[in-house]
């Protein structure tokens, strides 16, 4: 009996540790130290990735809509740009739980894992709202204008099939975009608390350094397109916040989180040109009317480029 009782107790001790991140009975000292060291590197693997999945499954994906014929993908058939964000919904959360388990330190899984569920709930909003907003486009819809100045809706009878095309920019563009990118951002900043160390000399790889211009283009897209500066400018100043907080204490952001620093740091000053650049635009100061003047690239595009192409 006691024997019986000791193998339970010693089960059990066994697998607190290996919950717990510490050496079992199945995991050497050695082995230990490794997967702790490729915790600390840089994690290249996945930075690439994202960044590349990002351009091509996000960014790519109205480009792929408008250059591939319409024949190919019928109007009430999923377009390429619907399988290329069906992509993404699936990719992207795996990813960043891949990112968040590399993290040095634990960080809270409830928290992530919540996150990473109302991410997929609101990127799948989007991805029907988007579907039927491209349509609309290939129809005459105009970007730049609201929903009732459209000359392809406003003429709509009965008159209440035009609350319903609100209610439809309403998922796509407002709630689809906070409920994708609120938690985005959120679970990038949880895994950035768990980037600081008591090093003072490290600094990004080359590799890193080559990924940050195609990371805070990206980045610069989803600010611009998502219509969510505030959310992005909360989380930069967050982080801001935390690093003078951590240098105090005499932590430094690893290479990992410094790369996630410049890439925004790179960010703010790209959306800095952009609302620059079209300041003194009448036909976007119109539509963008709000307290944060940030026009949407694709809105530049209908208004001022599809016509010269």
């Amino acid at each position: 009996m006691r024997t019986v009782r000791r193998r339970r107790e010693k089960h059990l001790i066994c697998r607190t540790n290996s919950q717990d991140g510490s050496t079992s009975q199945n995991s050497s000292p050695i082995a230990y130290e490794q997967n702790m060291q490729e915790k600390k590197d840089f994690h290249l693997d996945l930075w690439f990735c994202l960044t590349l999945q990002n351009w091509i499954l996000d960014f790519g994906r109205p480009i792929v809509m408008i250059m591939l014929p319409l024949e190919w993908f019928p109007l009430n058939k999923p377009s390429a740009g619907d399988y290329f964000h069906m992509a993404y919904n699936v990719i992207t959360p795996f990813l960043m739980l891949r990112l968040v388990e590399r993290s040095p330190r634990s960080l809270p899984r409830s928290a992530v894992y919540l996150c990473i569920i109302t991410f997929v709930m609101g990127a799948s909003i989007h991805l029907v709202g988007d579907s039927i907003n491209h349509r609309l486009i290939l129809s005459g819809y105009k970007l730049h204008l609201s929903v009732r100045e459209n000359p392809i809706i406003r003429d709509l009878k009965p008159a209440s099939l035009i609350d319903s095309f609100e209610l439809l920019y309403y998922y796509d563009e407002h709630l689809g975009h906070l409920m994708w990118y609120i938690p985005f951002f959120i679970i990038l900043f949880i895994y950035f608390t768990g980037c600081f160390t008591t090093s003072s000399q490290l600094n990004i790889p080359l590799s890193g350094k080559l990924l940050l211009g195609p990371s805070a283009v990206y980045y610069w897209y989803l600010v611009t397109e998502g219509q969510i500066t505030g959310v992005f400018l909360i989380t930069f100043f967050a982080m801001v916040a935390l690093v003078i907080h951590q240098r105090n204490i005499g932590l430094s952001p690893d290479s990992n989180g410094l790369f996630l620093f410049y890439s925004f740091s790179l960010t703010v000053l790209l959306v800095v040109l952009w609302v620059a650049f079209l300041w003194n635009d009448p036909v976007l100061r119109k539509k963008y009317s709000g307290v944060l003047y940030v026009p949407e690239p694709w809105s530049y595009y209908t208004s001022h480029i599809k016509n010269i192409l």
